[in-house]
């Protein structure tokens, strides 16, 4: 028995709806794995420049800015102005530290922060209320000279 041509047009109308729902929902699923990426990517990025800062102060405890532009250097993919980096040696800011922090078998610690980080697709940033993230990485590494008097 056949089925009368007005239901198989309204199906296909239906069928339309449901296609149009999916790919809204395929869309924003692929914009989120996007943004993931990019975000993941900038982190990774941040981590190694914390990393190449905290191997070059843990050899030169004392050169707090030369540490800071090594960091500033490996971030080639990010705006320096939005950069924020912190070198503490033995848990005290590096500039403040004296020679009895800045010695053999005792901590730094560097952090690289970027508390504006831009989301790209601008529904992503509605759905999460901003369209800027803080974006923190940082490592810890032992300092191997001078030995402490």
């Amino acid at each position: 028995m056949k089925t009368p041509l007005r239901n198989r047009s309204s199906e296909k109308g239906q069928s339309l709806v449901e296609l149009a729902v999916s790919l809204v929902i395929l869309m924003v699923i692929l914009a989120g794995v996007v943004e993931i990426g990019k975000l993941l990517f900038q982190y990774i990025a941040m981590r190694d420049a914390a990393q190449e800062g905290a191997v070059y102060a843990s050899i030169y405890p004392t050169a707090c800015n030369q540490a800071i532009e090594r960091v500033r250097k490996s971030l080639y993919n990010a705006d320096p102005n939005q950069i924020n980096v912190t070198v503490l040696i033995n848990g005290v800011t590096c500039v403040d530290a004296s020679s009895t922090d800045a010695c053999a078998n005792k901590t730094v610690k560097v952090t690289v922060n970027q508390p504006n980080y831009q989301i790209t697709m601008p529904f992503m940033g509605a759905i999460l209320g901003s369209q800027t993230i803080n974006v923190s990485a940082s490592t810890t590494s032992t300092i191997l000279r001078p030995l402490c008097q």
